[in-house]
Order: structure tokens, then sequence, then C-alpha cells
């Protein structure tokens, strides 16, 4: 019935060649391949943004993409290199109130992931109730191009200091105790992470005292990223009663940003590494809590929100990570080739009995 000789069967083997070349080109240029490297900004050695990036990379150490991190003075530098193409960075953490989607519009957020907590500490011997009263001291904030100590900033100029009336300095949190203990500094005021051992010396140590943020409420109104918290009594050491009264404390939340051209495999393994991070109870959330599905600066990625909402893909639930990458690749160039043979068989007869005639 089928008569085929040689040079048939060369036609088909150069149709073959030319279907798979062209399926070749979709898949590198239009379905590219997630990178094998990826690179996060995050921050100084020791603090929280490097310790995450750290985490994160134990979480995904049996994926096929590696994650690097770069050292940076914080938030603020990180949303520098975000919005810079030519930097290499395609995700960076950063904190409420350093910026939002209408000054990066090309940034989505894999949601909000923890609290970052704003302590103020100051020597036994005085009794600070109010933010005013720190008017005219030496107060140590965070590095000065970090996030954290911009947000302070704000928080401060609302209650009338500023760098006229009031010497804000920076003291690396290690030196932060000496600092006070040598009188060098009158208080500071820093993010510190739950798990910090710097926190744990402040907070244990009977010669500092913990402000209690009796404006926490206001401050919540007048800066909407931030957020009230309340440390309860007992809650560092029940038997020592340590805070030995309820605290009110501020925060912001931590964010993971990436930009929107960024691969969505390379979206899916951070939320799943987000997911597997930050969903577990802490000092001040409950299970559940974080990661947040929404985000009220910058807009969501819908594959983040749908990885926290509904969990891993079918195909990731059953296939390596190296073979779902090709899989979704191969399955989304067949649903685009049987899109167009389709109507082409259909009008091939029409044509051909056109031709004909």
């Amino acid at each position: 019935m089928f008569d085929f000789g040689r040079w048939h069967w060369l036609k088909v083997l150069a149709a073959a060649a030319c279907v798979a070349g062209l399926t070749w080109i979709t898949l590198a240029h239009l379905i590219p391949a997630p990178p094998a490297k990826i690179e996060i900004a995050t921050s100084l050695q020791g603090e929280h943004y490097q310790m995450l990036g750290t985490r994160y990379q134990g979480i995904l150490a049996d994926s096929d993409i590696e994650l690097a991190l770069r050292i940076t003075d914080g938030a603020k530098e990180n949303l520098r290199l975000l919005n810079d193409r030519a930097s290499g960075i395609q995700v960076g953490f950063m904190q409420g109130g350093i910026s939002n989607s209408r000054l990066a519009p090309d940034l989505l957020s894999l949601g909000r992931i923890d609290y970052q907590v704003f302590w103020l500490f100051y020597p036994t011997g005085e009794a600070l109730t109010d933010l005013g009263q720190l008017k005219g001291k030496r107060i140590a904030l965070g590095p000065p191009d970090s996030g954290d100590r911009a947000v302070c900033e704000k928080i401060l100029a609302a209650s009338g200091i500023n760098y006229d009336n009031t010497t804000l300095l920076y003291v690396a949190p290690q030196e932060a105790a000496k600092a006070l203990d040598d009188g060098a500094i009158d208080a500071l005021f820093l993010n510190l992470s739950p798990e910090s051992p710097i926190l744990d010396t402040l907070l244990s140590s009977p010669q500092y005292r913990m402000m209690n943020f009796s404006e926490a409420e206001a401050l919540t109104r007048i800066f909407p990223y931030l957020v009230r918290l309340v440390l309860p009594r007992g809650a560092i050491n029940l038997q020592r009663k340590i805070p030995h009264e309820d605290i009110n404390l501020v925060a912001t939340t931590n964010v993971v940003l990436v930009r929107k051209d960024t691969h969505p495999t390379v979206t899916d393994l951070l939320a799943r590494a987000i997911l597997d991070a930050h969903s577990r109870p802490g000092l001040f959330q409950r299970a559940g809590d974080f990661p947040t599905q929404t985000d009220p600066e910058f807009p969501m990625s819908q594959s983040a929100r749908d990885f926290y909402k509904n969990g891993p893909s079918f195909l990731n639930r059953y296939l390596p990570f190296w073979m779902t990458s090709y899989v979704q690749r191969v399955v989304a160039v067949l649903v685009a080739v049987v899109a167009i043979v389709v109507p082409v068989f259909n009008y091939a007869p029409k044509l051909y009995l056109w031709f004909i005639r």
C-alpha cells in the first residue's frame, strides 16, 4: 500500500529533523530553561537576612539550582540591586516601609515572611516611658544604608527626634551592650532577630531595660506598614519572669521580592523554601501566620500564592525537580503545536479541493 523508497525516507528524516530543531528553538527562546544559579541579596554577615539566606540554602540543597548569597548593607541596597538589571540580582530581602509598587513597579512579592521587631534598650537606672524622652540623648541605630535604620529614623521623627536635636550614631550590634556599659551611648534602637544571642544578653542582664512602647498603636496608624506586638510577661524566661510585665513593641514585616522576569521555576523553589522556613510558630507568630498570601505594598506573585494555598503542583509531587522543569516545557510546546496543527488539518482538505479546482 505504501511504497516508501530511499527518497521518501530522506524526506521523513528531514521533516523530523526540522520539527526537532523548531521544538528546540521554541524551548530555548520562548520557554527558556531555569538558570543553574540564582543570587539573593541578603545583609551583613551574621544579621537576620544573611541567616535566612543560609537557611534557604539548606532547604534547597537537593534542587538543581544553586542559591548563592550576596552580602549587602541591608534592605536599601537590596532594593537598588533589584532595580538594576545589570546587578545579577533577581531575588532580595526587604522590609516594610522602604518602597512600594509605585516606586518599584518591576518587583513582585513572594509574601511577608516574619516580623522585624525594633527593640529599644537603655540602662536600668533610667525610666523611659515615652519616645520624646530620648531627645538630646545619644542613640545607636543600625548601619547608615540599612532599611531598619530608615524605619527607626521615621519612628523617632514622629516624636520630634532628629539629627538637629539628638545624636544618632551607628554602633555594631556586637558592641551595643558594651557601648551601653561604657556610657558611650544612652540607648540603642535596633532590629534584632529573636534568635540573636545579642538580644538574649540584653534581655537577660539586669543592667539593661527594655522600653515599653506606650504609643505603639498610634505609630501603626501613622505608619500603616508597622504592627504592634506584645511580648507577654515571662515569655523569655517564665521562671525568672522575663520580661516582668507585658511589653508593647513595634515591628514591620520582612518580605522576599523578585523581579517580574524571574523564571517561574525559581519562584516555585523559593516559595517552597519560604513555606518550609516560616510556617512554624515563633515568639510572636502562630503556626500558619507566615508566609502571607497578600502584601500591602507590592503585588503578589500568583504562582507563590497558589503554592501557599494548594501546595506543590501535581508534577512536583511525583517527579524530581530537574524532570519537572523539562516536562512542563515539553507540555507547553505540545499544547502550542496542537493549537496550530488541528486547525491546519481541519482546513487542509478544503485548501486541497480549492487548489485542484
